[in-house]
């Protein structure tokens, strides 16, 4: 699993002439750092790094309200067709944003939305799986606590947000960092409902880079490895250190 990673890295700081060698080196004979220099002279990848950030922070901010409203409602509410809008909410996970993207692009683009911040965060403010894990932790605390509370006087908002949402506070970091990362590293959206330089993501912005070496892609993959390790970096390094939560989520997510 390692490996790749090391691959990629190594592979970043090699020079033209070592990359054309018949035998592959595991250890860059010099290490080339103007690579990362060219890579940000050739595209404007801060750009796209500040555009990654802004839908990231967009999407992850939203889903996690809707998501923890929606977990609320299905974990501790009491309503007409609660089990079987959850389980239709649930069904959402097996449709692919393939399917859908077509209708869903004519109304953006009805909107005016196309190319926008809008266009990339909106369509993507619920996540099935989000409202999935937190009604699972929601469903394993106390309500007496929510009883107590409201005896209280504290409203829903004010149980979820200050009692509910603490209480479930491993989940909750978990699904973070999973939107963090799957938003980090969305590619099919952004390319559609982006289309200059000014809106496009890393994902985006370094497939172009790729494609900007027609037929060259093996003389310039120190190039394109540089622009991928300054993509991926802090995705990795936000899964190292946030790994034990996703594995204490995982465990207590199973359905009941």
């Amino acid at each position: 699993m390692v490996f790749p990673l090391y691959w990629l890295v190594i592979t970043s700081l090699k020079t033209p002439a070592e990359l054309k060698a018949a035998f592959p080196t595991f250890w860059p004979e010099t290490f080339a750092w103007s690579n990362y220099k060219v890579v940000f002279q050739s595209i404007p990848l801060a750009r796209y790094g500040l555009n990654t950030i802004i839908q990231t922070v967009g999407i992850v901010s939203l889903q996690m309200n809707v998501a923890l409203l929606a977990a609320y409602g299905f974990a501790k509410g009491n309503f007409w067709g609660r089990d079987k809008l959850f389980v239709a909410i649930i069904a959402a996970l097996i449709v692919p944003e393939q399917v859908v993207f077509v209708p869903v692009y004519v109304m953006l683009s009805k909107l005016g939305w196309i190319n926008t911040y809008w266009a990339l965060i909106i369509p993507h403010g619920a996540s099935a799986y989000s409202i999935f894990l937190l009604r699972q932790a929601f469903k394993s605390l106390s309500s007496d606590v929510m009883e107590a509370a409201s005896m209280d006087g504290a409203n829903r908002f004010r149980i979820i947000y200050r009692i509910l949402a603490p209480m479930a506070m491993p989940t909750i970091i978990t699904v973070l960092i999973l939107k963090v990362i799957s938003s980090w590293n969305s590619y099919f959206w952004p390319l559609i409902m982006t289309n200059t330089n000014n809106m496009r993501v890393l994902t985006v912005g370094i497939s172009m880079f790729k494609e900007s070496f027609p037929g060259m892609e093996m003389m310039s993959y120190h190039l394109i490895m540089a622009g991928s390790v300054c993509a991926i970096a802090p995705i990795v390094l936000l899964f190292v250190f946030a790994q034990k939560h996703i594995v204490v989520a995982m465990a207590n997510s199973t359905f009941k």
